[in-house]
């Protein structure tokens, strides 16, 4: 698996956010306290939850009103080989793409909106807001729903990633921003958690990792229990699935579940597995295999667990699900490719299963999954 390791961002201190009104134990100011959410002009929630107010996270195959995606600044990738000419290009093609399928919303800085506008269809609506990164699954809205066709957002604290990657103050404000234009209260969720490390099948199971969820650099000073309630308060979850690690090599995410695992329908998950005893990431898969096939989900069914072989450069499941797509990340390498498209096409018949040629964004630490979020219709 080839990570942002290219980069040089690794090791770096954490940069400070602007901390708020402190709930649920967060030490407010401190390293660990929550953004000041009430300067972005967001409606928040006051001492709730999600769940005891009705709300449950969707699965990604429900359907989309949108797909948030952020254009990325030049931040992070001076000095990653690749030209910023590249870099938006790539961005473009999952935006274009996906426009086919259902709308877009791109967040653009001010600076980068005359490349957005050059290179996005016409139909993607440009909204102008301050960001760091352009990794939308980690950093925009959660969007939760309830049976009314409410929606509200579970925002939870994002840190940059453990602190990696320094400036995130605009990041770690960014789904209040985006809540406050799309018109959706938020809740304050005291846990550190980007939208990666975590699987939703639409019927109360979670699915993430315990290297990513338990590192101290997210949630050093909260234990499992406290880890899981809290995911089960934010996101309506009646169980959750505890997987060990994510793929190696990883510098940034320490561990994303969307690398690794996702739901393809209620009680069905894909994973990636590899027969090659020397790769590091075999006990990785097989432990994940046995966790999986040892569990029940939320309403009692055994898992199904459909392997994807994990044959190439950049992870095949970290994929989109849209509105009557799948859009899949490739190497354009037919021996690295052809198994695990397979395996998807079968696992999702009666949707397209859309190739995006995901080379710059496998180098960038990440894959379709990661510059999308979706908004759950109505």
């Amino acid at each position: 698996m080839r990570r942002r390791d290219l980069l040089t961002y690794g090791g770096c201190a954490a940069a400070g956010v602007v901390a708020g009104p402190a709930v649920l134990g967060a030490r407010e100011g401190g390293r660990d306290g929550m953004p000041a959410y009430g300067s972005t002009g967001v409606e928040l929630v006051g001492r709730s939850t999600p769940a005891a107010d009705g709300y449950r996270y969707p699965a990604e195959w429900e359907p989309h009103e949108s797909t948030v995606m952020v254009m990325p600044p030049p931040n992070n990738w001076r000095g990653s080989g690749f030209s910023m000419r590249e870099v938006r290009r790539q961005w473009a093609d999952v935006a274009n793409r996906l426009a086919g399928y259902e709308p877009v919303l791109m967040v653009v800085r001010s600076d980068e909106r005359r490349h957005a506008t050059r290179l996005l269809s016409r139909e993607i609506e440009l909204v102008d807001l301050p960001c760091d990164d352009g990794w939308a699954r980690d950093t925009g809205p959660m969007v939760v729903v309830n049976d009314a066709g409410d929606r509200r957002v579970a925002g939870f604290t994002f840190n940059g990633w453990g602190g990696k990657f320094p400036p995130y103050r605009d990041d770690a404000l960014l789904k209040a921003r985006l809540s406050a234009h799309l018109g959706l209260a938020m809740y304050r969720v005291d846990l550190v958690l980007e939208g990666g490390a975590v699987a939703a099948d639409g019927e109360g199971t979670l699915l993430t990792t315990e290297q990513c969820l338990l590192h101290k650099n997210r949630n050093r000073a909260v234990g499992r229990g406290a880890v899981e309630r809290r995911l089960r308060e934010s996101l309506g979850a009646d169980k959750v699935l505890w997987l060990g690690k994510g793929l190696e090599p990883d510098p940034i995410t320490d561990g994303h579940v969307d690398g690794l695992a996702a739901f393809a329908k209620p009680g069905t998950v894909l994973l990636h597995t590899t027969d090659d005893k020397t790769d590091v990431n075999y006990p990785i898969c097989a432990d994940a295999k046995r966790r999986l096939e040892a569990a029940t989900d939320a309403k009692g069914r055994d898992i199904e667990v459909i392997g994807v072989p994990l044959d190439g450069d950049i992870s095949h499941l970290n994929f989109y699900i849209a509105n009557g797509c799948v859009l899949v990340p490739v190497t354009r390498e037919r021996r690295q490719d052809e198994r695990p498209l397979g395996v998807l096409r079968e696992a999702f018949d009666g949707r397209d299963v859309v190739e995006i040629d995901g080379r710059v964004l496998g180098e960038g630490g990440g894959g379709v999954h990661c510059v999308t979020q979706q908004v759950p219709r109505a």
